[in-house]
């Protein structure tokens, strides 16, 4: 059975398309985008999460791992500083099996694809009410190919409704073969132009669109998912280029506006390291309401919050 690296899987999503979904996370994405609200899911390798807020600085975790350092008045706890080498961590997890209050974590775990869709079958008859099914997201999905396909392909084989989420960055023809296992494609649309999107995501957009065109000639539904971050894209140039893109499908569904999320800069954190954007905070629904407006006025094709 094939395997793969799992970030989690949850139950009962109402986000990651249509109906009660089980969404797949899985680890390693070959894209940097600086806005990424799941910076722990970037990395192909498991990773020591930290929860500071719960860490008492007891030092049990100092007493199993030399990579831990506990700094701390024994007076004054509060006072304490919890330090970690991060470059020689090895995720082993013995700090995590210490910790008496769960301030550590590992986040993700190697997993075969049939005990996840063991997990997405335990609700079946909540998919077949709704309307749900399973959705494989990441990180990026393709870039475990082999372990998403199987994914997907099992969910098939079990009459469960499939989508992948995924930045359009892979090779042609794996996106196409994975197609024959997946009802629908979230699509991301993340910035305007080759350089710019390099600039903000590492890579460039020529072969995400592509990719993005291949599968709406090979027949794939697709959503259109458009990620608006305050500074970065909230530009008329970027508007446009959505309305104009998916004026050109055939087989898309609709466009969904994604407001820029800041979580990721406490969960970068968490992972020790710095968060690239400045404190930016949740855009207005007035604000989104208008960016939803205004890619509107150029499709008839449906445009919402995402």
């Amino acid at each position: 059975m094939i395997t793969g690296t799992v970030l989690s899987v949850e139950r009962c999503s109402l986000h990651d398309g249509p109906g009660l979904r089980t969404t797949v996370f899985l680890k390693g994405c070959p894209l940097f985008c600086l806005w990424c609200h799941n910076p722990e899911s970037q990395s192909f390798s498991p990773q020591l999460y930290t929860l500071d807020e719960k860490c008492v600085f007891c030092g049990k975790c100092q007493a199993v791992c030399k990579n831990h350092r506990i700094n701390a008045d024994k007076n004054d706890i509060k006072s304490g500083e919890h330090i970690i080498s991060r470059e020689d961590c090895k995720a082993c997890g013995k700090c995590v099996e210490v910790c008496p209050w769960s301030a550590l974590e590992i986040k993700g775990s190697i997993m075969p694809a049939d005990e996840i869709v063991e997990v997405v079958l335990k609700d079946k008859r909540y998919y077949e009410k709704s309307g749900g099914g399973v959705t494989v997201s990441g990180g990026e999905p393709m870039a475990q190919f082999s372990f998403a396909s199987e994914i997907l392909c099992l969910s098939k084989e079990n009459n469960i409704h499939t989508c992948i989420e995924t930045s359009g960055y892979a090779k042609t023809a794996q996106f196409l073969s994975i197609m024959q296992y997946t009802d629908l494609f979230l699509f991301d649309f993340k910035q305007t132009g080759e350089d710019l999107h390099t600039k903000h995501t590492g890579v460039g957009q020529g072969e995400i669109i592509k990719n993005l065109f291949a599968l709406d000639t090979a027949g794939a539904k697709i959503i259109l998912r458009c990620p608006v971050i305050p500074g970065f894209n909230d530009r008329e140039e970027f508007f446009e280029a959505i309305s104009n893109t998916a004026n050109k499908l055939k087989n898309i569904l609709e466009i969904n506006v994604m407001p820029y999320h800041p979580m990721g800069s406490s969960k970068s954190k968490r992972i020790g390291r710095l968060y690239p954007l400045p404190d930016i905070g949740f855009p207005e629904d007035e604000q989104v309401n208008e960016w939803v407006k205004n890619i509107s006025k150029k499709t008839d094709i449906n445009v919402k919050k995402g």
